[in-house]
């Protein structure tokens, strides 16, 4: 089967409330292999951190999963993603899964995973499946063994959860080609695509239009997806980006799968309305500030490396006091939050639009 008719697509979102929710990675993980390992699951600070996003009035969450965990147990997998819905569920939550990303680190391997570099933002990130295939599958030289791997994983999974209430969407590439030459990841893309409409859950699919990871990707991508997802950091954008995504193929529902950095304006503040107005449902990036130091800003990546270069030693685990002004994420590990009157701001639109998620309160 193919991609939903635009009605199909409207007549599902019609169903939906305002969707409202975060790209969300326990504090206890430094990427997508901590978060799903057997060993570093972590099920208590799931929940415990998905109640600070149900008490925002949050009703979704976005959540990265990385091909290496199905290669290595895809049952023992899918049994962690069947209790991490369960958790998810019981906070009112439902779940948009994002299989392949090109952001961060190009180089994923299974086990212990890394320590944070101190005051480095995502330093532990990991591309899944990671540059070397990717530009496998560019210039050729992918092997049948490792095409078929990845093609059992992306509709291993779609077939899996097909169905259930719990999965919202399915996010199949984050923001392709982002950490290598833009349409470098192209066909990868393109056998994605393939394979999850040769399956056709019963969730809508998507893969994001990132203004900056290549023509071919955006193009695909926005003739493929059920739903049309974007992502927008910059306040004076996210108008016209509204605008541009929704023209790119008229009538279908628009997402807004990442936003919300405070230094160039996204703030809560600014762009929920937006939202609001526009009828946008949307993600901003973090909850809590933990192992991924996403409250630092992306520019920290290049001062560790001029650091590197200058003789500085930066070990992993070392404390560093918070920066003043948090990049992304809401609350300490505490639950503390960031900004209080930003965390009042969040509940009282909430309560606004989606007043049955907040009955109770």
């Amino acid at each position: 089967m193919s991609r939903w008719t635009i009605e199909q697509a409207a007549n599902w979102y019609a169903m939906q409330p305002w969707l409202v929710g975060c790209n969300f990675l326990p504090s206890s993980a430094i990427n997508q292999l901590e978060m799903f390992q057997a060993d570093s699951y972590d099920p208590e600070t799931i929940s415990r951190e998905l109640w600070w996003a149900e008490d925002l009035g949050f009703n979704t969450i976005r959540v990265y999963l990385h091909d290496l965990l199905w290669a290595q147990d895809e049952g023992g997998f899918c049994e962690r993603l069947n209790d991490f819905l369960g958790i998810a569920d019981r906070h009112g939550m439902r779940v948009l899964f994002t299989l392949f990303d090109d952001c961060h680190r190009p180089d994923p391997a299974l086990g212990v995973q890394p320590l944070p570099v101190p005051g480095v933002h995502n330093s532990g990130w990991k591309h899944s499946p990671g540059q070397k295939l990717t530009l496998a599958f560019h210039d050729g030289t992918v092997t049948d063994a490792e095409r078929s791997r990845l093609k059992r994983y992306v509709q291993g999974l779609l077939k899996h959860f097909d169905g259930d209430e719990r999965v919202l969407m399915w996010d199949l590439y984050n923001e392709p080609g982002r950490s290598e030459n833009f349409d470098q990841s192209y066909e990868l893309l393109t056998e994605t695509w393939m394979w999850a409409q040769e399956v056709r859950p019963s969730q809508p699919l998507t893969s994001c239009l990132e203004g900056s990871v290549g023509e071919h990707n955006i193009s695909l991508n926005a003739a493929r997806s059920d739903v049309l997802t974007f992502h927008c950091y910059i306040c004076k954008d996210l108008e016209k980006i509204i605008e541009e995504t929704r023209a790119m193929s008229p009538g279908r529902p628009v997402i807004c799968t990442e936003y919300m950095a405070r230094e160039y304006g996204t703030t809560f503040q600014h762009s929920l309305p937006i939202f609001k107005k526009h009828g946008i449902g949307c993600y901003n990036w973090g909850l809590v500030a933990g192992k991924s130091q996403t409250h630092f800003n992306w520019k920290s990546v290049g001062l560790m490396e001029e650091l590197k270069k200058q003789g500085a030693v930066l070990k992993p685990g070392d404390p560093i006091p918070e920066p003043e002004l948090w990049f992304h994420d809401i609350f300490r590990v505490n639950g503390t939050p960031f900004d209080p009157e930003e965390v009042q701001f969040i509940k009282a639109i909430n309560q606004e639009i989606n007043p049955a998620v907040m009955a109770g309160r």
